[in-house]
């Protein structure tokens, strides 16, 4: 997969209305929250707490930042770029 069909593929899912970063945080905030009750592994969400929905949720986190990369206008490549050489930095 490459991150400019990703975007590709999530702009025909979701159209071409961009998002503006107050909406992005809250959106980010869910899908982190998701993860976060997956690792909390209460009683109530048991039935839904599954590797597979784990995995979803990191999906999620992963091509939807790629769109909300591109509504703010950025290039999502040069974003994961970014994060890569910084990481890279931040290891040494």
């Amino acid at each position: 997969m490459e991150i400019k069909n990703l975007l590709a593929q999530a702009r025909q899912t979701w159209g071409n209305e961009k998002l503006n970063l107050s909406q992005i945080i809250v959106l980010l905030g869910k899908i982190f929250g998701d993860i976060c009750r997956w690792e909390r592994n209460a009683t109530k969400d048991q039935s839904t707490h599954t590797d597979d929905e784990l995995k979803k949720e990191l999906g999620n986190m992963i091509y939807s930042t790629i769109r909300f990369c591109d509504d703010l206008g950025y290039n999502p490549e040069e974003c994961v770029n970014l994060a890569i050489k910084n990481q890279d930095k931040f290891e040494k």
